[in-house]
């Protein structure tokens, strides 16, 4: 029985296929986004610019604000 089930849905095989991969490259790019390293460096250059002129306090605040939701792993980020 499952060898007809897999013949039957072989014209599917490139959406599943596809699907897998969005669902591979989509879990990537939430471990990057995620990382503490990433994280770091970014709140590190965030800094840099405050230090520099280039962005005011606020605008420091707010960003890493952002920064910082993204380390905690009970924030979902993507419902907001």
């Amino acid at each position: 029985m499952g060898l007809l089930r897999e013949l039957f849905l072989l014209p599917l095989a490139p959406v599943r296929g596809a699907g897998w991969v969005l669902s591979q490259v989509a879990a990537e790019a939430d471990r990057r986004f995620s990382d503490p390293a990433v994280v770091q460096r970014e709140l590190a250059l965030l800094e840099e610019e405050l230090l520099c002129g280039l962005i005011d306090e606020t605008e420091f605040a707010r960003r890493e604000d952002e920064l910082l939701d993204r380390l905690d792993p009970t924030d979902d980020w993507l419902t907001r």
